[in-house]
């Protein structure tokens, strides 16, 4: 069952786009609610808790991460949500470890980009470490070993994140996604956009894909941060780019990866 669930995402994502298909239907109980955010976030904790349960009983695989993934990613659709997803063949053009390089917007592309690269390639986060310790969250994110980060002392974070992240690179065959950003922000600020990741792939000798993301979709709380409102009217946009070799101090590279976001942010923020 879950070997035919995973062709039937491998064909769902087999082109080099993706876009919602425009006979998509509402959930009923999101129009009954009249498009409050709450049936959304009622949809998504079920999803959350089924698969918390799983990953207790070490029954929460790389291939039930994809298909919960792919979950959430059809509730947003059922709520309303559009995708427009592009660049899926760059994740296809090796098989070798890579490192994703996203500015980071809310929890959605989180959630999301398991069901689009990890059918690829296998793949896990770099996290802060009050995602691993959640009592429902926490027993998902830690069935993915990610590499954790406290995110207080940026110098003990870059050493973890060069040798975990070389270990899970190298070693394990991993690719990983690092949100250089210190926290989720519907702004793109360059100067705050860290040089982690470039650094990471030079040490590793494994390339880049830079990935732009717009998914402010799902917004921020003003109380709880990760319950905000939900937006139907902004389209959820995903753009992976060409994967770039890192020479020298990686320079050039974190350049090109901060255009190609901006260029891609300001491009979408016009449509």
């Amino acid at each position: 069952m879950v070997l035919m669930e995973i062709e039937k995402i491998n064909e769902l994502f087999s082109k080099d786009s993706y876009d919602t298909p425009e006979d998509t239907r509402r959930y009923l109980g999101d129009r009954f609610l009249l498009n409050s955010r709450w049936y959304y976030y009622y949809k998504f904790s079920g999803i959350v808790i089924r698969s918390s349960r799983k990953a207790t009983k070490g029954l929460y695989g790389d291939d039930e991460w994809i298909m919960s993934s792919l979950d959430v990613l059809k509730v947003v659709e059922g709520c309303g949500g559009r995708f427009c997803v592009r660049g899926l063949d760059n994740l296809r053009k090796s098989d070798e470890p890579v490192i994703i390089v996203s500015n980071h917007m809310s929890t959605l592309e989180t959630m999301i980009f398991p069901c689009l690269i990890a059918p690829f390639r296998p793949l896990t986060f770099v996290v802060k470490d009050s995602l691993v310790k959640g009592g429902v969250f926490g027993p998902i994110m830690r069935s993915r070993d990610p590499v954790v980060v406290g995110r207080s002392n940026p110098r003990d974070d870059f050493r973890i994140v060069m040798e975990k992240g070389g270990d899970v690179l190298l070693k394990q065959k991993r690719s990983l996604v690092i949100f250089p950003q210190s926290t989720r922000t519907l702004e793109f600020v360059p100067a705050k956009f860290n040089t982690m990741g470039v650094k990471l792939a030079n040490k590793a000798g494994v390339k880049i894909i830079p990935t732009a993301i717009k998914t402010d979709f799902w917004g921020d709380g003003k109380l709880m941060k990760g319950f905000g409102p939900i937006n139907r009217q902004n389209t959820v946009y995903i753009t992976f780019g060409e994967p770039l070799t890192v020479s020298g101090n990686g320079k050039e590279e974190h350049a090109q990866t901060v255009n190609f976001i901006q260029d891609h942010l300001a491009s979408w923020n016009q449509s």
